[in-house]
Parts: structure tokens; sequence; C-alpha cells
């Protein structure tokens, strides 16, 4: 059934406007006036070609301007689509040939309104009445002319064969057409038909009916209607329908996932295959389900972004999201949509692109970047550095970065087969291993497990059969999965480079397996690079020590060489100096006796008094210098004794109070008498004393006041004695114990300087040291330390 709402929208959409669109209805709807009041009163039921008559002026005033004609049942199909702005020409059946006084005259027709014309400007078409009659016959009344341009027939063609309007119509639209027309007056609905026609020429046209029975009183039926020309609309639809087929296989063929849902609440419209087979949902499931019954955006403000973004720009492009399976997996995708609207609604239409693989391996580029970028700097840090416990702390920190494993260590075999821990890098939950040492059973065990240098891969330990070795690390390491491999030197198994998972067991990934592999060959690398370079640093080591000891020789026979040149000049300025002078005089006093010509010659006591003074002398100073040089060599002889300086000093200054009114001296002792006692050789103390008084009174003027004294200092007896003499400079006082020439000027002659030489050795000899302080016209102190006696020497 047609409804009214059918036939009244068809009307529109033949009119340009809404004004023109009531205009129409007014005139295809009569209502009052019976088809004789319209058409030929009294006589329309007999219908004969002698008794037409023009048609009374209400049907005139109705179709004025439209050149309006009278059919019979001979036309019983018509689809007319010509300009309503060309209506010029007349047709009529042969069955109403002689019907020409029925018609309005031109003149009519040209004074008429021009109504329709206005109202189908824009359309190429023609407003009928078709009216059925009792006896099934069929009249129209047509307003249009034009028929040459829209359906290639003539005037003549037309009046004289009316058929031929039927047979237009397209063969496979005509039984559709009839029986369009047939229900329309059965069941009094509107009729509307869309059908083809073929011109002469053989132009397809497509042609659109719409029009309205009215019954008359006495059962004659009449319609009101109108023929449109649609063909551009039919080639419109058609595209359209094209484009929707065209968008339809895309919709459903297309690799990407392509969904229709609301804007508002994310309601699903429709979804494509491919949908379906990557969320792994039923179309029942989705279909009228929202985004969020399903739980299908695992991050919520991505699809508030994507609303935002299609709210501002229309559209979305490439934005990365993700979306979550039926089954729960995380699926990485790129969104594309634009808002549409279907049905009044907005609505997004949206394309996502499955890139889980394509994020998968960009992660694989990023792991292999992350990982050669890691073996290139442990490969820079092995050439850079060569201390090896750096390189081996820096490989497992990186790795166990790398990685993200609980623990990473570096252990090593030593000559013995124990296993020592070197390196480790470990997370703070768990326990560390650095240091730890196996016997040297385990080695045995480890050498059977990586023989021939291959790799051992664990991803769970649970399951595994375990040695006692094994069990006791595991539990030791908290190992729940793990990779090891061996680092090898040459043949020789150095040690094991192994990752540890404490948390959970691991599925190791191949490229982290190659890693640690690589690795292994790198640590390998940096122990023989260092140990290459402790070699060489040993050697160094060693020459250097023995260029330092070579060295060390030389300069001790440059010393050696040095003293006995100092010697042979000491040696050399006593004989040219002191003894040449003693001889010389001893010659002198031979010669002036042998100048006597007395046989017999006689000496004076006081003459031979001094020559032998002057043996004395010389013959003192010769043995100085061979006890300087003995002691020089073999030391100085000592026999050691506890002595308590108080009870030796009263004999030696007795033997010094010669020497001391010699040269008119005053001695004060301030020497305690309890001194404790020191381990000394009390002959040798006495020459000390005596060589210092003896050169303080030598080299001062008569009249010297001299001050002895003694104190504990420091577990050492301090002695000292001072003069207020003419003193001496500092230079003299740094060289006046060493042995060397002395100069014709200095203070102290070669003799004295050989015995304070002597002096020096003697304490040294004890332990102590010996030295002098003065400044000039301000006196002199000589001092000199010994050493208290310990308690296990005195025995207690």
């Amino acid at each position: 059934m047609i409804s009214n709402l059918e036939y009244l929208q068809a009307l529109r959409n033949c009119c340009r406007n809404e004004a023109a669109f009531e205009e129409l209805k007014h005139l295809l709807t009569l209502a009052g006036q019976s088809i004789e009041e319209i058409a030929i009163p009294n006589q329309l039921h007999e219908p004969s070609a002698n008794n037409l008559t023009p048609p009374p002026a209400p049907l005139s005033a109705c179709l004025e301007g439209l050149g309006a004609r009278c059919f019979n049942d001979g036309l019983t199909g018509l689809d007319i689509s010509v300009p309503s702005t060309q209506i010029n020409t007349d047709f009529q059946s042969q069955n109403v040939a002689h019907s020409w006084d029925f018609l309005p005259t031109e003149a009519s027709i040209s004074q008429s309104v021009p109504e329709l014309n206005k109202i189908a400007a824009n359309k190429l078409g023609i407003i009928f009445k078709l009216i059925e009659r009792n006896d099934n016959s069929r009249w129209l009344l047509f307003a249009h002319a034009s028929c040459e341009e829209l359906l290639e027939l003539t005037s003549h063609s037309a009046r004289s064969n009316l058929i031929l309007f039927r047979n237009l119509v397209h063969p496979e639209d005509r039984e559709s057409y009839e029986q369009s027309l047939i229900d329309s007056a059965d069941n009094l609905q509107p009729w509307i038909w869309e059908g083809r026609v073929i011109t002469k020429s053989g132009k397809l046209k497509w042609l659109q009916g719409a029009t309205r029975p009215i019954v008359q009183a006495n059962g004659d039926i009449f319609w009101n209607g109108l023929l449109i020309d649609i063909t551009e609309r039919k080639a419109s639809e058609e595209a359209l329908l094209l484009s929707e087929e065209k968008f339809s296989i895309a919709f459903r063929h297309s690799p990407d996932c392509i969904s229709i849902t609301t804007f508002k609440e994310g309601r699903y419209l429709e979804v494509n295959d491919n949908f379906l087979e990557l969320s792994g949902y039923l179309r029942e499931e989705v279909i009228g389900h929202t985004v969020a019954e399903i739980n299908a955006w695992v991050n919520p403000e991505e699809r508030i972004k994507m609303q935002q973004m299609l709210l501002e720009q229309g559209a979305v492009h490439n934005l990365e999201c993700q979306f979550r399976k039926k089954c729960g997996e995380v699926v990485a995708a790129l969104l594309s949509a634009e808002l549409v609207n279907i049905n009044g609604e907005s609505s997004v239409l949206a394309v996502v692109t499955d890139i889980t693989e394509r994020k998968a391996a960009e992660a694989l580029v990023r792991v292999a970047a992350e990982r050669d970028r890691l073996l290139y700097e442990i490969a820079l840090k092995i050439r850079r550095s060569l201390d090896l416990n750096e390189i081996l702390n820096t490989t497992v920190a990186e790795v166990r970065q790398f990685l993200q494993a609980d623990r990473v260590f570096i252990s090593y075999f030593d000559e013995d087969g124990h296993a020592r821990a070197v390196a480790e890098s470990v997370d703070p939950n768990f326990n560390s291993i650095l240091g730890w040492v196996t016997d040297d059973m385990a080695f045995k065990e480890v050498k059977e497990i990586f023989g021939g240098n291959s790799i051992r891969v664990i991803n769970d330990t649970t399951p595994i059969n375990k040695s006692p070795f094994l069990a006791e690390y595991y539990h030791r390491c908290q190992v729940k999965a793990g990779i090891g491999v061996p680092i090898m030197l040459g043949e020789k198994l150095f040690g094991l480079l192994i990752a540890n998972q404490c948390s959970a067991p691991r599925e190791w990934q191949q490229f982290e397996i190659d890693l640690i592999d690589q690795l292994g060959i790198q640590v390998a690398i940096a122990i023989q690079q260092s140990s290459l370079f402790q070699q060489v640093q040993t050697l160094n080591t060693n020459l250097e020590r023995q260029v330092e000891e070579r060295t060390n020789q030389l300069q001790q026979k440059m010393q050696e060489l040095q003293e006995l040149n100092r010697i042979k000049d000491v040696v050399l300025h006593t004989i040219s100096h002191d003894l040449r002078t003693s001889v010389q005089g001893t010659v002198m006093v031979f010669k002036n006796l042998l100048c006597s010509p007395e046989e017999k010659l006689t000496i004076s006591r006081s003459i031979v008094e001094r020559m032998i003074q002057g043996n004395e002398r010389q013959l003192c100073m010769i043995n100085s210098l061979l006890e300087s040089n003995s002691t020089e060599v073999q030391g100085v002889v000592i026999q050691r004794n506890f002595v308590q300086l108080n009870t030796i000093l009263p004999a030696i200054l007795i033997d010094l109070e010669p020497l001391l009114a010699q040269n008119q001296a005053t001695l004060t002792n301030l020497v305690n008498w309890d001194l404790p006692l020191v381990m000394a050789d009390p002959t040798q103390l006495q020459r000390v004393l005596e060589t210092l008084f003896t050169t303080t009174l030598k080299h001062n003027p008569p009249g010297l006041n001299l001050t002895l004294k003694a104190t504990v200092e420091h577990q050492t007896i301090r002695c000292t004695l001072e003069d207020d003499g003419v003193g001496m400079s500092q230079l003299e006082c740094d060289r006046l114990f060493d042995l060397y020439v002395r100069d014709p000027q200095s203070r102290c002659s070669t003799g004295t300087g050989l015995k304070l030489h002597l002096c020096r050795q003697i304490i040294t000899a004890h332990g102590g040291q010996i030295g002098v302080t003065s400044r000039p016209n301000r006196g002199t102190t000589f001092w000199f330390t010994l050493p208290l006696a310990t308690l296990e020497r005195q025995g207690i």
C-alpha cells in the first residue's frame, strides 16, 4: 500500500519550493467537482466522435496555459516528460479526431495564467488528469507540449496512433506500470510509479508518476497527477548506489578494522569482519554495545583525546592508541577517524590499523641498538682501560641494567680450581654473593656443564635435576632462571659470566642469549689484555728495580771512590804539610850540627825535647789516619759496659787539669751524681771528652770559661761542653766532624779534624749523635747523646 504521505513526498520533490508545492496540491485537488463538471457534462457516459463538446470553464481555468487535451483508453499507460515551460503542441487520439470544438482555443490558452509554469519551472514534467469510467474505459486529459523534444513523437503521430505512448515504456517496466494503475484503482490508494521510456533514437529516460484517485458519485475514478523526468536523479542514485557498493566492499574487505560508533556514548552501529577477527568478538557481542561495555579502550583518556580532536578538527589521523581484545590481550594501533552524520546523529567512522607487530619489531630494533651500544661501550672501555676490576664491574652493571635481571656476576677459577665471585651487580632485594668461594669439586662439574664452550640457559630451575653443588648454588643465589657463558682464555676455562633471575622464572630471549655470549668473548679479551698489561708492568717493575739497584751500586761505588779520594787528599796533605814540616825541622837541626867542625856534636836538651814532641805529634796523626780509615771500613770496636758518667768524669778531669792550667781556663762541672746508667765504652768516652776539651782550649785564647753539663732527654743522656770563646761560623759547624782537607786559615788543623771525625764514629757506634752549635764571638757548645741502658740489658 502506498500512503498519502509518500504521494505528497513525490509531489514535493517535483517543486522548487514550498509555495509551489502548496499551489500544485491546490491545482491537483478539485474537491467537490464531478468529472461531468470538469470535462463533458452529460456526455462522457456515451462517448462518440459526434457529441464531444469543449469542456466547461472550470477545467479550462485549471489547465489554462497547458494546452489540455482528452484521450480515451487507447493510451492506458502514459509516460510523458517534457519541459513545462514549452507547452505549445496539441495532441488527440484517433477516437477524438473531431473534437477540436471540445478543446480550448489558442486564444484561451494564451490568456491563461502561467501558474503551472511557475510551479514546475525547474522540472521536466507534465500535469495530467486520468479518468476511468465504469466500463473500464480510460480518458486522459493532459497539459503539456514539446513531445518531440522529450519523447521524439510528432503531433501527427501522436494523434494517429496513441498506442505509441504506451510503447515508449520500457518492456521490463510495462507490466509494473499497468499493474500499479490497476492497484491504485482497485484499492483507491495513491499511485506512485517510477519507470523507463525509450525514445525512437534509443535514448533511455526515467520518469516518475504521482497521483491520487478520487471516486465520483457515479463511480467514475479520476486521478490528478504529475509525470516528471528523473533521469538525472536516477543517474545520481545509481552513482550513489555504486559509491555505496564500493564503500560497502571496502568496508567489508578492508585489511584494517573499521567501525561506526555513536560519538557521545560510543555505541557500535556497524563493524567489519576484520574488526571481529582482531577483537575476537562475535558481531552480536559488539553491535548495540558501547566501547565501555566491552572495555575496548585500554586508556580511556585516549578516547577523550580523540573526541576533543574530532570536535576541534573534524578528523583524527594516525593517533597511536591501545585496544583490548576479548581475551584481554592488548593491541597497539593507529586510529584515524572522522565525524559523520547517520540518521541525524553524530557518529564516528573509525579505521584502526594493527601495529602490534610493527611495535614489536621496533622494540626489537631498539633492543638490538641497545645491545650493540652496550657491546661497543664495553669494548671501548676495554681498549681505553687496563684496570680489570673496573672493566668487570662495569660489565656486570651494564648487563644487569640491559637485561633487567636480578643479578649478574663474574667468577674466576684459581690454580687450585676454586671459583670466586669477583664482580657482581645485584638487586638490593636479594643476597650478594661477592667473594663467595667454591671448592675444587665444583670446578669439575662446571667444566662438564660448560664443556665445548657451550652456553647454559635455564628458564625455570624448578623441574631440572640438581647436583649438590647446583642445589647449594640455586639456594644461596635464590636462582629461578639463569644464563651462563664460559670465559675462555685459549683452551683454558678462566671463569663464568652469569645472569640470574631471582624473583620468578623467565623465558630468555635469543637476543639476550646472544648478548651474554658476545660479552663473554669481550670479557675474555679484557682479561687477556689486562694479563698482558700486568706482565708488562711486572717486567717494567723488575727492570726499574734492577736499574735502581744498579744505580745504587754505582752511587755506592762513587761514594767509596770519593771517600778514598778524600782520604787520599787528607793523607797527602798530612804528609805534604804536617809531616813535611816536622821532617824539615829535624833535617835542619841535623844540618846545623854537621856544620860544626867538632867531631863530637853537642845538642841541647830543649832541642831534643822539641824534636821528640814533633815526632810524637806526627806519629799521633799517622795513627789517627790509620784508625780513621780502619773505622770507615770495619767500624769502631767498643767494649760496652754499664757506666754512670759521674763516676768516670773525675778521673778524666784530673788528667785535663794541666791542660786547663796551661790555658788558664776555668771549668764548672754541673753533672748530677744520680744520672742513669748508659751502655758505653769508658775508654772511648774518655777519648771523646779529651778531644772536645783539647779542641776548645787549643782554638781559643787563654782565660776561657768552660761549663760541663749532663741531662736526661728522651731516653738519652745529653752531654754539653760550653765555652765563651771566639766561636765559629755555621759552615765550620756543619763540616767540623767531617773528614776533609782543612784550609790553612782554618782554626781547626788536619790533625784535630781527624780526631773530631773519630769522635763522631765513636758516638755513632754507641747509638748516639754528636754536634756543635756556635756563633762568631758568642762561644761554642759541643754536645753528644748516649742512649740509656734498657731493662733487659740491666738484667731486671
